[in-house]
């Protein structure tokens, strides 16, 4: 894949991410009166839903456009219930900024189409139809492109087609661009694609979207590699993994003697606390550093018993999202909806021990335990070999599989749960955490914790091939364009 493009507006910086180089733009408030150049010929942005990245998007485009004269106007299903709430952020229909999706979507120069992705793909005709000609359609995910790609089908000729995806659920975009009023910097990054261009100015409106949003660092990939990794990392370590791994390991220290309350301490807690805030600020082998030379023989013992049973349930996940077949269940499942709505996935004794054990956190006394992180680390890095063997570009590899998830998802769960983290994101992504956390439960219970119970040792040069990852490296440059204060999810 070739990470290159031009741009008029931004200036673009060349990053080395191990063996290779990327380009990226840097973002920032000082950047906002530049939007009016980006966004060149655009009179109205359309907003088309309000579900986990509308509202977000929506609020923050039209706080960093005031004054510009370029309208941000939220269009909605007819006699949806979230007009109520688009209404309490400031879009009426009394001023113009609020009406249904229909006729917002034929009057705007730049469609934002973010309603469900099961909906994308039921209406996609009737959207395609009300674009105008010359117009610019705006994903934040490639979902839609995968479909068209199922079914046979593509977007219209005559539009531009580019992509804004932030690495963060909607709360995270919102929260963290108010936190950049006090802090320029903080933000949610993202990464932009460009499907199609007609009229040469479809990387710099990209840009300029992402620029509006709060993205402090933005990095180029394409649609198709986009809502692979994406649909991907959801179901792995994002999402579906790291609940698959704290439910299994919950259980397991409980069958080891401890205490409810220890086990969520032990699995839960230092999987959102001490384990993602070290990986945050300093690296995963820093994890592995910061343990003792008993805890760190444990670790490698984990770490040896869970990369390939993590491996093999990641590779079968890419295999379905790449052919096609996962995007084929989320339509499927839409369906399904319609009858059974989606279920709650906390009302288990752990997590509610583990409220009892957030109401009395100490931070300060939450252990990074050597399993746990010999587990959790195993299926990351998993995924991170995955993704490069299949050709991903590494800014894409870290965010998908690392930065998103300690710095954006991971501080939902250690704030209320994990149905707080997993129910903010997308229907797919909570279909896809539903489908495939049992799966790493299950394999991880029957492969990963049986060995450790048992005779297994470390596997030497496993091991070394983690210290010697590419991925450190990444990390560091990485580590440099992370948001510039920490979410505050409480806002």
């Amino acid at each position: 894949m070739s990470l290159d493009f031009t741009t008029r507006i931004f200036e673009k910086e060349k990053i080395h991410l191990a063996d290779t180089e990327e380009y990226i733009v840097r973002g920032g408030r000082h950047l906002f009166p530049l939007l009016p150049q980006a966004f060149a010929g655009i009179q109205q942005i359309g907003v088309i839903g309000w579900s986990s990245q509308g509202p977000a998007q929506a609020q923050n485009l039209r706080d960093s456009l005031v004054g510009t004269g370029i309208k941000v106007k939220v269009g909605l299903r007819e006699g949806s219930s979230s007009f109520a709430a688009a209404e309490k952020a400031g879009f009426t229909r009394a001023d113009n900024t609020l009406g249904e999706m229909y006729s917002v979507i034929a009057e705007s120069d730049l469609v934002l189409l973010l309603i469900a992705d099961a909906a994308q793909a039921e209406q996609y005709q009737r959207i395609f139809a009300a674009i105008r000609p010359g117009a610019t359609l705006g994903l934040s995910h490639g979902f839609l492109l995968g479909h068209l790609t199922n079914i046979g089908a593509s977007f219209p000729e005559n539009i531009n087609v580019i992509a804004v995806c932030p690495k963060g659920m909607g709360p995270s975009v919102r929260r963290l661009y108010e936190q950049g009023r006090e802090h320029n910097g903080a933000g949610i990054n993202a990464s932009f694609a460009v499907q199609q261009d007609i009229n040469g100015h479809a990387t710099d409106y990209a840009l300029g979207w992402a620029v509006a949003i709060g993205a402090p660092f933005t990095f180029q990939t394409t649609l198709e590699s986009e809502y692979r990794s994406d649909i991907f990392g959801e179901r792995g370590i994002l999402l579906g993994a790291v609940h698959g791994i704290v439910e299994v390991l919950y259980r397991w220290f409980v069958r080891h003697g401890h205490t409810p309350e220890e086990a969520f301490l032990y699995s839960v807690e230092s999987v959102t606390g001490p384990i993602s805030k070290t990986i945050s600020r300093h690296g995963l082998m820093a994890v592995y550093e910061a343990l003792d030379e008993r805890d760190k023989a444990t670790f490698k013992r984990a770490y040896s018993v869970a990369y390939a049973p993590a491996f093999e349930i990641l590779y079968e996940i890419y295999d379905d999202v790449a052919s096609g077949n996962e995007i084929r269940s989320v339509v499927a499942a839409n369906e399904r909806h319609k009858r059974f709505p989606m279920g709650k996935i906390d009302g288990t004794d752990m997590w509610q021990v583990g409220t009892r054990v957030r109401s009395n956190r100490r931070e300060e006394a939450i252990p990074i335990h050597p399993v746990t992180a010999g587990v959790y680390l195993a299926t990351m890095v998993a995924q991170v070999d995955l993704l490069k063997e299949k050709g991903h570009p590494y800014s894409e590899i870290a965010n998908e599989s690392i930065i998103e998830s300690v710095d954006s998802l991971n501080p939902y769960m250690h704030y209320k749960g994990v149905a707080y983290m997993i129910d903010n994101c997308s229907t797919t992504a909570r279909l896809g955490a539903r489908k495939w956390a049992p799966r790493f439960d299950y394999i991880l219970a029957q492969q990963a914790l049986t060995g450790l119970d048992g005779d297994a040792t470390s596997n030497e040069q496993l091991f070394t091939a983690f210290q010697n990852n590419n991925i450190h490296n990444v990390l560091e440059v990485c580590a440099t364009m992370r948001p510039s204060v920490d979410i505050s999810v409480m806002g």
